[in-house]
C-alpha cells in the first residue's frame, strides 16, 4: 500500500450517497466491482462522495486509486482500506489492467448489543474518524490479511443468503471490530471502564423496562445522584450517544422485533414502545431503518418466504 500526500484538494463539493441495507437488521450493503483493463480513468472524472456508513474497501485484482481529503493512495491486491462515517473520497482505475474489488458500507453502530455498549464509544468518531486505524494495515500484514479474508467472507455469506447467514456476518462484524480493537497500539480507539458502565447499569435498567411510557433525563439523574448537566455528559462519554438517542435507539430496536414476531398494528407498535405520535415515530423508524415500519414488515415477511422456499 503506497501513500502519497496531496496538497491539491480544493473546495470539495461532495454528494451525499444514501446507502439502502441490503438486510435491514444487518445494516450493511456490500457488493463487488470489476473493471475491465481498458476503463482506467482520471481520477478528477470521479465526483467526490460521502456517506453516513463507514466503508471497508478490498481490493482482490488489479489496483484502486482512493482519494480523501487528505490523501491519495493507491492499494492492491490483498490490500483493505477504511474510510471513517462522512468522509469525503472518490476512487478509479488508475492502470491499464483489470481491477476488482470489494466495497462494505455498515453502520456499525448498529452492531452494538448492551453486553457490547462499552465499546459503542470506541467506534462512535466523536472524536478522530477511523480512518486513522489504516496504519494497523500498513504496519501489521498479518491484521490486514485477517481482515480482508473477513470482509471477503462477509460477501460470500451475503451474496449466498444461506440458512444462518445472518449470524455468519454479525461474527465476521465483530472479529473485524474485536482486530482493530486488540491492534491499536497509537490508542485511536478507547472504550469505557467496567467500573464506570456499572455505575450506569441502574439508568440502563431503568430505561429497559419503562420503553413503553415515559422515560426521563431527571429520573435518571436522581437514579445516580447527578446533577442534570453533569448526568448529560457523563452518560455521552460513558454510552459514545446521548440519553435522549440511546432511548430512542432501544425504542426502535423493541419496534423492530415486534414488527417481525406480532401481528400488531403499526400504531399499536407505537404505543407499545412509547411513541404514541405517529408522526415521531415514522420519523424515529426511519431514521434508523431508511424505510417505513409498514415498509420494513413487508421485507422482513418476504425475506421469511423465501428461506421457507429455500428448505
Amino acid at each position: 500500500m503506497s501513500l502519497t500526500e496531496n496538497n491539491n484538494i480544493y473546495s470539495i463539493e461532495a454528494i451525499k450517497e444514501e446507502v439502502i441495507y441490503q438486510n435491514p437488521l444487518l445494516f450493511l450493503k456490500i457488493w463487488e466491482i470489476d473493471f475491465l483493463k481498458e476503463q482506467f480513468t482520471s481520477i478528477e472524472n470521479h465526483p467526490w462522495h460521502y456517506h453516513e456508513e463507514v466503508e471497508f474497501i478490498a481490493v482482490v485484482e488489479g489496483h484502486l486509486g482512493l482519494q480523501t481529503k487528505d490523501k491519495y493512495v493507491q492499494i492492491g491486491p490483498g490490500d483493505t482500506i477504511i474510510l471513517g462515517s462522512s468522509q469525503p473520497h472518490r476512487s478509479h482505475n488508475p492502470f491499464k489492467d483489470n481491477l476488482r474489488y470489494v466495497v462494505f458500507q455498515i453502520d456499525l453502530r448498529k452492531h452494538f448489543d448492551q453486553s457490547t455498549m462499552p465499546y459503542l464509544y470506541c467506534f462512535s468518531e466523536l472524536t478522530k474518524p477511523l480512518d486513522e486505524l489504516n496504519y494497523i494495515f500498513e504496519e501489521n500484514p498479518r491484521i490486514k490479511k485477517k481482515v480482508h479474508k473477513l470482509i471477503m467472507e462477509i460477501f460470500i455469506e451475503s451474496k449466498g443468503q444461506m440458512k444462518g447467514y445472518e449470524l455468519a456476518i454479525s461474527s465476521a462484524i465483530k472479529e473485524i471490530m474485536l482486530l482493530l480493537l486488540r491492534n491499536d497500539t497509537c490508542n485511536v480507539l478507547s472504550y469505557t471502564e467496567e467500573a464506570e458502565l456499572t455505575r450506569l447499569r441502574p439508568v440502563l435498567k431503568y430505561i429497559n423496562e419503562n420503553l413503553e411510557g415515559k422515560v426521563t433525563v431527571e429520573e435518571a439523574c436522581s437514579l445516580l445522584g447527578l446533577s442534570y448537566h453533569y448526568f448529560i455528559k457523563y452518560f455521552k462519554k460513558i454510552m459514545g450517544t446521548s440519553f435522549i438517542d440511546y432511548v430512542n435507539y432501544k425504542r426502535i430496536r423493541k419496534a423492530e422485533s415486534l414488527l417481525i414476531t406480532s401481528d400488531f398494528s403499526i400504531m399499536n407498535i407505537g404505543y407499545e414502545v412509547g411513541i404514541s405520535n405517529m408522526a415521531q415515530f415514522y420519523k424515529l423508524f426511519k431514521r434508523y431503518n431508511q424505510c417505513s415500519p409498514k415498509e420494513f414488515r413487508y421485507r422482513m415477511q418476504n425475506k421469511l418466504e423465501v428461506l421457507i422456499k429455500k428448505e
